[in-house]
């Protein structure tokens, strides 16, 4: 049961925070559209199109930024109630150190659960839109997947090839397909000039097809100069774009890094890493609270300035560890759970450490 003085101090967190959002989206959104509106004008991008970019924009951005506003409002409105000797009468009242936390925490979990709902559900859907509209607007030339020397594993016997492909053409070059029996003795193999998918026909037409079949240490083979024909894989399957774990909620995204990984996917780490980093911003809402509270509950000479300017340095800090170790994870082959583990350890422990320093 809440207390008059939990709904007080959740009252003010809550209202602190939407403000918070309500301040600092509306800058970044100007900020954004500020820089890239030269390209916006030259590439004549449609104004509807713009709208619905900055609508995602707002939601994706938002969304990975509200642990930090969440830790600025606590460090602005903790450090009023502190100016204004209102935790001091709080603390002198006999109300424990623990017990003034409660309602903190209890807010965080509040902030958590929309964090968790959103990074889930509602920002994936987001991500195919403001990404779309990103390599259409803003990158164009740029490719939004990998293009040259793709492999993929399909299953446990078949692979496939291709030297280059062409995502708009829907076309790969020197294609090769691979089929193994039980005991990983090549069956047949298919190679081409290029696949290209038809979406007329819903087919794959292979361009100088030739099939080599093994049977009883015999190779037959086989020619065509056009085939038309089906298989299991989808031409998407060749190369997914580089941001396709972004775009999956939490179903979609754990049976498609189930799936890549049966393939045996180069970039596994990078999904895995965008998994565990949904989870991981909930706790970091927790964390980052206790670090608020103790920083800005003990009234100091510097007042609010000096609280605020340190929670902006040890936000950068956050956000520095956080891309340092999602690079080594994406690029060096680090485990993405500890890419994920470890700058909110750092930080927890910091928590822990003011926590016990603001009691004493």
């Amino acid at each position: 049961m809440l207390t008059i003085l939990d709904r007080y101090i959740l009252k003010r967190y809550l209202v602190t925070f939407l403000g918070m959002l309500m301040l600092f989206v509306p800058i970044g959104i100007m900020a954004n559209l500020a820089e890239k509106i030269g390209k916006i004008i030259d590439n004549e991008a449609p104004l509807i199109e713009v709208i619905q970019f900055y609508g995602n924009f707002t939601l994706v951005i938002g969304n990975l930024l509200l642990p930090i506003f969440l830790f600025l409002s606590i460090i602005f409105f903790t450090s009023k109630l502190a100016s204004n000797t209102e935790i001091v009468a709080i603390l002198s009242s006999g109300v424990s150190y623990s017990r003034f936390l409660r309602p903190y925490l209890i807010g965080a979990a509040l902030v958590a659960i929309l964090i968790f709902m959103m990074g889930m559900f509602i920002v994936p859907h987001a991500s195919i839109g403001f990404n779309e509209f990103e390599y259409k607007y803003f990158k164009r030339g740029r490719q939004d997947r990998v293009t040259s020397n793709i492999f993929n594993q399909l299953n446990e016997n078949d692979y496939i090839y291709v030297s280059s492909f062409d995502p708009n053409r829907k076309i790969g070059y020197n294609f090769t397909y691979e089929r193994f029996d039980s005991i990983k003795k090549l069956d047949y193999k298919i190679s081409a000039t290029n696949i290209r998918w038809v979406d007329k026909d819903s087919t794959y037409r292979l361009t100088n097809y030739v099939k080599r079949k093994i049977r009883n240490d015999v190779e037959l083979i086989e020619t065509q100069r056009r085939l038309d024909t089906l298989f299991t894989f989808k031409i998407e399957d060749l190369t997914p774009v580089s941001y396709v774990a972004e775009t999956k909620n939490l179903f979609e995204l754990n049976e498609f890094i189930k799936d890549q990984q049966s393939k045996g996917a180069s970039n596994i780490n990078a999904y895995i890493l965008v998994k565990y980093k949904r989870w991981a911003l909930p706790i970091a809402a927790f964390i980052l609270t206790i670090i608020a509270v103790a920083v800005s509950s003990v009234k100091r000479r510097g007042g609010m300035g000096l609280n605020l300017a340190f929670g902006i340095g040890v936000a950068f800090i956050y956000i520095f560890f956080d891309k340092v170790f999602g690079t080594l994870a994406e690029q060096s082959g680090f485990s993405p759970l500890l890419a994920v583990i470890i700058p909110n350890l750092i930080f927890g422990v910091f928590a822990v450490y003011m926590l016990m320093k603001a009691k004493r």
